[in-house]
């Protein structure tokens, strides 16, 4: 039973492995305007969604990579917080060509926008908290995510679905859980993480949703 919740705990830590998220978010997004709103372009969505890859996943994880093979690095779980500190500033400085995209390139929605800009924040965050104390990354990630899909139901003017609160909801609950079960974090790291993530992305769509 051990080994078998430490197989799924480590293998919710990879799928929600925090440069994945900006990529899933993108998809998400792509998918639900074009069904609720009006059909995104594909060429649109293919810049967004292989833009993103390549600047938040792609870009970053080669960079943590060469770190390990020079010894940098042990690992892309990087648990040691002195570890994270080089990663944690090129991954920062790729977010910001992100929003770069999404803003002046292609032109996404303001809300969409918004989003990426608290990600790249919440990132610049927990790279200055990580020096003193081990926040964690993969909960800021999805409270990102989270932040962008009621972000995302604010700029349109919809509420979520009860299924989709406790889809995120268990979500949350089991990324949490994962992390705690393998000693990668505290619950208050995790709960802090979590908060970073939600309140950067969503906290200035709301502010901006009432100034508009």
């Amino acid at each position: 039973m051990h080994r078998t919740l430490h197989i799924l705990a480590q293998t919710l830590s990879i799928l929600c492995y925090p440069l994945w998220i900006p990529t899933y978010g993108i998809a998400l997004f792509c998918v639900a305007y074009s069904r609720h709103v009006l059909p995104l372009p594909p060429v649109w969505q293919g810049v967004a969604i292989g833009g993103t890859l390549l600047l938040t996943s792609v870009i970053p994880l080669t960079a943590i990579l060469l770190l390990i093979r020079r010894g940098v690095v042990s690992d892309l779980q990087m648990n040691r917080p002195e570890e994270r500190h080089i990663p944690y500033l090129y991954t920062t400085i790729s977010y910001g060509f992100w929003c770069y995209l999404l803003i002046a390139m292609l032109h996404a929605p303001t809300f969409i926008n918004i989003v990426a800009v608290g990600a790249t924040v919440a990132l610049a965050l927990i790279s200055l908290i990580n020096r003193w104390w081990k926040i964690s990354a993969h909960l800021t990630g999805l409270g990102g995510l989270f932040g962008g899909m009621l972000s995302y139901c604010l700029g349109i003017g919809a509420l979520p679905t009860t299924g989709t609160w406790v889809l995120w909801l268990g979500m949350i609950l089991a990324l949490s859980y994962a992390r705690l079960y393998l000693n990668a974090h505290t619950p208050a790291q995790v709960v802090s993480g979590l908060l970073t993530g939600l309140t950067c992305t969503l906290l200035p769509n709301i502010i901006a949703w009432y100034a508009a």
